[in-house]
This record gives structure tokens, C-alpha cells and sequence, in this order.
């Protein structure tokens, strides 16, 4: 953990005084900044989804998935998330993207509790109402089990997924019979309502059970206890199983113990100094624990003979309701929120091909763009590190050092196999091939009444915006090929560009665009060839401006998106008609994806 790190856990409370926007991915890892206040960004509709928030760093958020209702419970199986709502309703989730895949809408009342059987086919839930057992592949409900008298607050499926065990507030513990669907036992005369009942992953045979009074007992399937009752730390214990079934973890109050399953001898105990523990859960290897404690979600490394604490995940705004360790922590909170973590050991981005080491803290964006063609998103900082980004996932691709430091109006193209960096200096532009770690020129040119300069898409020219007029220069010679005069105000970000094509969008709501590329002639225009496209228009939004962004339909003047909140004035955003892609100051990127079918 480097000082920044530090300062920003040893001062917590200074600087982060008041909850961050639901849309937090998380802290960057510098001191306090401007930015670190209270907002919020209103829900996304239907239709437009995150693929990328927050720079992908060691022991940060790398994606917030918002939900219209506050997650009560998480499962996985492989990249398959499934989010149990206090709503009843259960969202399926696909790990990898993040997005929706499905909607399972039988329960009336919060679900709080679900396991997927080991082999992803059925998926059981726990709730208010009832128990009932899923068919993943169709989402159709298989079995619904009547019983208890009270709401379930835990379920479990045995590994050969022929007993699903049930806990409730009724204080008792059920067993069901998969197949038949009825219950063949019931183990009562607990003192209060049982919290957790979890199937061991290796033996159909055991279950363990956590009680409000702080009792932990393991059981076989016919009810009987198997040895002594052990008492937990704190009230209100609950338990969960390692993956292999050799350990289980039960927490309560601000402790959370690790026991050897055979002898229940205890080989760590975790201790939280900020709250008490909501849920734990081990990482698959076995190796690691992570806790919810409050809006902190804590990992430890429980090898060796000194279990310490390797990772402080900070980024939700209330209290983690549930937790689960598919390859990385995901975690669901109060805030409306399901947040998924990276950690480990920092490193360089894998595809990472410079040799000058990029900035270890996060820099203010400040430049963008898609080439949607190439499947990527890339963002520029002020520190001239350049970064490329999967457009579908949002992970980084590659990652440059650029002698940029400190340029703010420049534009980055992956030109082939190179990355092309210009920017403005002066009265001239300078270009660089960071593929090959050289300049390719230094070109004078009078851009002292530019505002906005592009690489056209070809990378064979560069155009220049101002209020006036667009001109376009050669990059390899520097010469002038072209100029337009203008007679109407434009957007000074180009609408849209293919090749050495360009169009630009009006005050008025007019579009017209010019090809550069015909040689020896003047801009041939382009007014009535604009690329097909859906009718949605960027409208301002920068923080060199004075609105928000907003997206509106030109043919129907319907505003169908705005960032708002602290996602209102981003140092520059890019947008091409499907991906909207907006670089911050605080160092975030952030790539949504519009449908357009839904959003009319």
C-alpha cells in the first residue's frame, strides 16, 4: 500500500465526511480533491448500460451495476451472478459484462437468501414468503416448498442436489426432498430464529447452522447433532463453508472466526476495529476472507501462522447487505448498488507494450475517443499516459507512456498498428507514434483560432474546429488541404467521422458534413450523405461548458439521457451514436452503451 492509500484510510473520516453519488466505483488513490462531496446521478434508464466506470486499479471498484430496488442477497455460479431484491424480484447478471441477462419474478417479498446447486443447473431461494427451486436455463420456477410458518432467512442445496436445507425465523431448520418436494425433516428447539444453514460443498450428509443466540451446531441429514454446540463471538452469528469443505468462517458482532471443519479448532480470528460483521465468504482457493463491515468490505489472508488483513475495499455509500468470491469480491449494499472488486497485488495493465513506467495515481482526463470499428475506447490523462479499453467489457487493453505531460487539447487515434497522439502547442501541433516511441513531426500551424482539433479516421489528416470554419491539414507534410467556411454556429465536437469525412451539427439542429479526401478539389459536401444512424445528438456538457450533457432525438426534440450530478461536466466526452465514452477530472472513464430501440 503506497502513502496515498494511507493517507486516504488514516483520514477517512476528513475527507469523505458525506456518501459519494450511487454511481461511485471508488476513492482514487491520491489526497483529498475537489470532487470529494455529495452527488448522485439519477437512475439510467432502460436501455443504456455501464461498460466502464472508474480506471481498473489494485483494490478498486471495477464496475457498479445501479438497481432500481436494494439488493437483500447475492449467488454465483461461474460468471453467472444472480441478485436476490428486498422487492421480491431476482436479477440474473453476467459476470463478465455486467449486464442483465435475466428477471425471475415469483417471490411477493424480499428474498434473502440463494445457492446455486454445484452444477449451475438449479438455483434455490430463500424469502419472506416461500422456498423455491429454479430451473436456471429457462428461469421457470420448479418446485415451490410450503412450510415454514415465518420468513427464511438462509437456504442451502446438498452436493448431490438431492436436499435443500432452509432456515427461518420460525425457529427452525427444514430439510426438503428435491424430487418429491415435500419435507422429510424438521429440526426444531432452537431458542430463537435461525440465521444460517449451509450444506457442506463435499458431504450431502453434514449442514452447519447459525443461531440469533449465538449458537453454531452441525447436523446429518436425519436432524441429528453431530457433537457439541459451539458458541460464537458475538450475537446474531452466521456461517459459511470454504469451497472444499475443510473450513468454515462464522461471524457475529465485530469478530468473524475461521474453524477447521473436523475438529472446529479456530486457525484465525478476524477482527473488525470499524463495525460489525453483515457477511463473510472465502476466496475459492481457500486462502482469502473477505467481510462486509458496514459500507467496508475487508480481505484477509488466513495462511500461515499471522492472518492479516491484504485489502480495504471502500466505495459503498451504506451498509453491505451481502457478499460473495466467484475469482473477485462482488459485493450488494443498501445504496442500491452491487459493486465488483479487483484486488491483488498491483501490476501493469497486462497488455501494457511501452517501457516507461505510467503514472501509479490517477490523472485528470483529459481526452477521449472511440473507434468503435476497432472494439476499443481510449482515454488520455495528464500525465500523457494513454490507455485503451475493450468497448464490450471495459477492461484495459494496453496502456502508453507519451511525452503529452500536461497537454490538454490533443486527440489519440490508433491509426493501423499505431497510436497516434497529437497535440496542440503554441502555433503548431506535434505528433507522436507511441507504438515506435518516436515523433513522426512537428508541424506548424496556425491553430490560434482552433477550439477542437481530430484525427480523421484514416489518420491522414487532422481537422480544426472553431465558431467560424473547418479546416483540415495534411499530418505527414503539415500543409493546408482544405477549408469551410461556416455561416452558422457549429457543435465544436464533429457529429461524426469516416475516413476524411466529417459532419458537424449545428445551432439551428441542421447537420452537414464535407469530405477532405479529394485531391486537388475543394471539400466536396456531404449534406445529404450523412451515415445511417439513430437521430440522437450530443448536446454540450463539458466542463468547458455550461450545461449539463444531454442526448436528445434531433427529429422529435425528446431528451432521452442527461448526466447528472458529478457526472455532469466531464473534461470531454465523445459520442457516436450507440457508445457515449466522458473522461474526469478525478482520473475516471466512463463508457455507457445505448439501445436505441429502447430508449424511444
Amino acid at each position: 500500500m503506497n502513502d496515498a492509500q494511507h493517507f486516504i484510510l488514516e483520514h477517512f473520516d476528513t475527507i469523505y465526511n458525506s456518501p459519494l453519488h450511487i454511481y461511485s466505483y471508488a476513492l482514487p488513490f491520491s489526497p483529498p480533491s475537489s470532487w470529494l462531496h455529495k452527488y448522485y446521478m439519477a437512475e439510467l434508464p432502460q436501455g443504456v448500460r455501464v461498460v466502464k466506470g472508474v480506471l481498473a486499479e489494485w483494490g478498486t471498484c471495477s464496475r457498479t451495476v445501479f438497481l432500481n430496488k436494494t439488493p437483500s442477497s447475492l449467488a454465483h455460479w461461474k460468471d453467472t451472478i444472480a441478485i436476490g431484491l428486498y422487492s421480491g424480484n431476482i436479477n440474473i447478471l453476467d459476470a463478465i459484462t455486467g449486464s442483465r441477462v435475466a428477471v425471475l419474478s415469483e417471490h411477493t417479498d424480499c428474498v434473502r437468501s440463494l445457492t446455486f446447486s454445484l452444477d449451475g443447473t438449479f438455483l434455490v431461494s430463500g424469502g419472506d414468503d416461500k422456498v423455491k427451486l429454479w430451473d436456471v436455463q429457462t428461469g421457470g420456477v420448479v418446485k415451490t416448498f410450503h412450510g415454514h410458518t415465518h420468513c427464511v432467512f438462509s437456504v442451502s442445496i446438498s452436493p448431490d442436489y438431492t436436499t435443500i436445507a432452509s432456515g427461518s425465523t420460525d425457529k427452525t431448520i427444514r430439510l426438503w426432498h428435491v424430487q418429491a418436494g415435500y419435507c422429510f425433516c424438521i429440526i426444531d428447539g432452537f431458542n430463537c430464529q435461525v440465521n444460517s444453514v449451509s450444506f457442506s460443498p463435499t458431504n450431502p450428509q453434514l449442514l452447519i447452522s447459525a443461531s440469533e443466540d449465538n449458537d453454531i451446531q452441525q447436523w446429518n441429514i436425519n436432524g441429528h447433532q453431530i457433537g457439541p454446540t459451539h458458541r460464537g463471538n458475538g450475537v446474531g452469528n452466521s456461517v459459511a463453508f470454504s469451497s472444499d469443505g475443510t473450513h468454515f468462517v462464522s461471524w457475529g458482532g465485530s469478530v468473524a472466526t475461521v474453524h477447521t471443519s473436523s475438529s472446529r479448532a479456530v486457525i484465525a480470528e478476524l477482527q473488525s476495529s470499524s463495525g460489525d460483521f453483515h457477511c463473510c465468504c472465502f476466496s475459492p482457493d481457500g486462502k482469502l476472507v473477505a467481510g462486509g463491515v458496514d459500507t467496508t468490505i475487508y480481505v484477509w489472508n488466513i495462511t500461515g501462522s499471522d492472518p492479516h488483513l491484504t485489502e480495504t475495499l471502500i466505495g459503498h455509500t451504506r451498509d453491505v447487505t451481502s457478499l460473495i468470491f466467484p475469482a473477485f469480491p462482488i459485493s450488494a449494499s443498501w445504496d442500491n448498488t452491487v459493486k465488483f472488486w479487483q484486488i491483488g497485488t498491483q501490476s501493469p495493465d497486462p497488455a501494457t507494450t511501452d517501457t516507461i513506467s505510467t503514472s501509479p495515481e490517477p490523472s485528470a482526463i483529459n481526452s477521449v475517443n472511440l473507434q468503435v470499428r476497432g472494439g476499443i475506447a481510449i482515454s488520455s490523462d495528464e500525465a500523457g499516459v494513454v490507455k485503451t479499453w475493450d468497448i464490450l467489457t471495459g477492461v484495459c487493453k494496453a496502456s502508453f507512456q507519451t511525452p503529452a505531460e500536461g497537454r490538454i487539447y490533443k486527440d489519440v487515434q490508433v491509426i493501423e498498428t499505431r497510436l497516434v497522439v497529437v497535440w496542440r502547442d503554441g502555433q503548431g501541433i506535434h505528433i507522436w507514434d507511441a507504438e515506435g516511441g518516436r515523433f513522426l513531426g512537428e508541424v506548424a500551424m496556425d491553430l490560434s483560432k482552433s477550439h477542437s482539433i481530430r484525427i480523421s479516421q484514416d489518420g491522414s489528416k487532422l481537422f480544426c474546429l472553431n465558431q467560424r470554419s473547418i479546416q483540415a491539414w495534411d499530418i505527414q507534410t503539415g500543409e493546408a488541404v482544405g477549408e469551410v467556411l461556416l455561416e452558422a454556429y457549429p457543435d465544436l465536437d464533429p457529429l461524426c467521422m469516416d475516413g476524411s469525412k466529417i459532419w458537424v451539427c449545428f445551432e439551428v439542429s441542421s447537420i452537414q458534413g464535407w469530405d477532405f479526401g479529394v485531391s486537388g478539389s475543394p471539400p466536396f459536401p456531404l449534406s445529404n450523405t450523412f451515415p445511417d444512424r439513430p437521430h440522437l445528438n450530443l448536446i454540450g456538457g463539458t466542463m468547458w461548458d455550461t450545461g449539463p450533457v444531454i442526448i436528445k432525438d434531433i427529429v422529435t426534440g425528446k431528451e432521452v439521457f442527461q448526466l447528472v450530478g458529478r457526472y455532469a461536466a466531464p473534461r470531454e466526452v465523445r459520442w457516436d451514436g450507440r457508445y457515449l465514452i466522458a473522461g474526469y477530472e478525478s482520473g475516471e472513464v466512463l463508457i455507457l452503451e445505448f439501445n436505441y430501440a429502447l430508449l424511444e
